[in-house]
């Protein structure tokens, strides 16, 4: 079986060009062509997104603050404004609605389309790309790149050639040769763990990858084996899903120094909750489970949950519960508190809401 033989769609991934940074350049013209990373210059900080400036000199997303800023020294820092992040990203996501109603938010800066049936008719996937990075372009100022392709696997991995402000396209006769160059690095859900044991294993390439037998694949990675072999071969039948569950929301700080005083781990929360609280109002995501997790100093976490009989739908409720969870964790002089998280999860109807071990995903806008 090889990609010509999947069913045919047209399907985008549509990728903002550092989403974050970008809109922090855009409303701040002193920042324009310089490094700038979203977060803060502190000893716990991390980098939440950085502008392509910041990006030659090696600074990346998710990288300590103070490793930031021992490559780039002038790196500037600004806070973040989720508020405005999640305003643009619904003006983006307005957009895709003009084309199509298959639409998958993978976060607040990218989405697949399914365009094979699409609402202006357009029968190029490619001209569809090019209007709606027109679109994003007028409406937000700000350039998005876009890959096309006939699957998922194929159009993410198109979005990233030609960044920033790209358009790439991998037609279906291209796509197996098109996935046999490919280091094996630049196959969406092969980390840097897996990429060590590949190497280890001789597998540099798409092409090393599919001399693999899948039997084989399965057998050295488990579940994930059924993936590789299908994608070494340009093959990925997921389709795109507008209406996926979310099952948690929530965020989490880790402090610049540990905490042991009842009235600032009070005053953390109410922050954190104002957070969790905005952005489940805006997305009316209304759970029956809030959870606190704390991490201390010597990095030993836990976590206190409370699951009501119906879903917290004001901020006077939640408040009331995250309060009353704080309230029976330990903390003190040798139990000094170093992250607090708050989410709110099972949104299910109730007869689907069994009681069950929750693992949180504390959710992170991540670029």
């Amino acid at each position: 079986m090889d990609c010509s033989t999947q069913k045919m769609r047209k399907i985008i991934h549509v990728d903002m060009d550092a989403f974050y940074a970008s809109i922090e350049q855009r409303d701040n013209p002193e920042y324009r062509g310089k490094p700038l990373a979203v977060g803060y210059a502190a000893e716990r900080g991390v980098v939440a997104a950085a502008s392509y400036e910041a990006r030659k000199f090696g600074v990346h997303s998710a990288m300590p603050s103070l490793t930031a800023l021992s490559k780039c020294p002038q790196l500037i820092f600004v806070p973040a404004r989720f508020d405005v992040y999640h305003e643009v990203s619904t003006q983006i996501h307005n957009i895709f609605l003009e084309y199509t109603d298959l639409v998958e938010p993978l976060s607040l800066d990218e989405a697949y389309l399914d365009v094979t049936s699409n609402k202006p008719g357009i029968a190029s996937a490619t001209l569809i790309a090019e209007e709606l990075k027109k679109k994003i372009k007028a409406a937000t100022g700000l350039t998005a790149s876009a890959g096309v392709s006939v699957n998922k696997f194929l159009a993410k991995i198109a979005s990233d050639w030609k960044k920033p402000d790209g358009l790439f396209v991998i037609l279906p006769e291209e796509a197996e040769s098109f996935v046999e160059d490919l280091k094996i690095e630049q196959f969406w859900g092969v980390g840097k763990v897996t990429a060590s044991k590949m190497h280890e294993l001789g597998i540099h390439t798409g092409r090393d990858l599919k001399k693999l037998k899948e039997v084989e694949l399965v057998s050295l990675f488990g579940k994930a084996g059924h993936i590789y072999y299908r994608n070494a071969r340009g093959i990925d039948d997921r389709e795109v899903v507008p209406d996926r569950i979310r099952k948690s929301l929530g965020a989490e700080e880790t402090f610049m120094t540990d905490i042991d005083d009842a009235g600032e781990l009070e005053e953390k929360l109410r922050e954190i909750a104002d957070d969790v609280w905005g952005r489940a109002s805006a997305r009316e995501f209304f759970g029956r489970t809030v959870t606190l997790k704390v991490k201390y100093s010597d990095f030993v976490e836990v976590s206190k949950r409370r699951t009501l009989s119906k879903p917290v739908e004001d901020f006077h409720a939640f408040w009331s519960v995250a309060f009353d969870l704080l309230a029976v964790v330990e903390f003190g002089k040798q139990k000094r508190i170093r992250l607090m998280g708050l989410a709110i999860s099972n949104a299910r109807e109730a007869d689907e809401m069994e009681d069950r071990q929750l693992k949180l995903d504390f959710e992170r806008d991540a670029e």
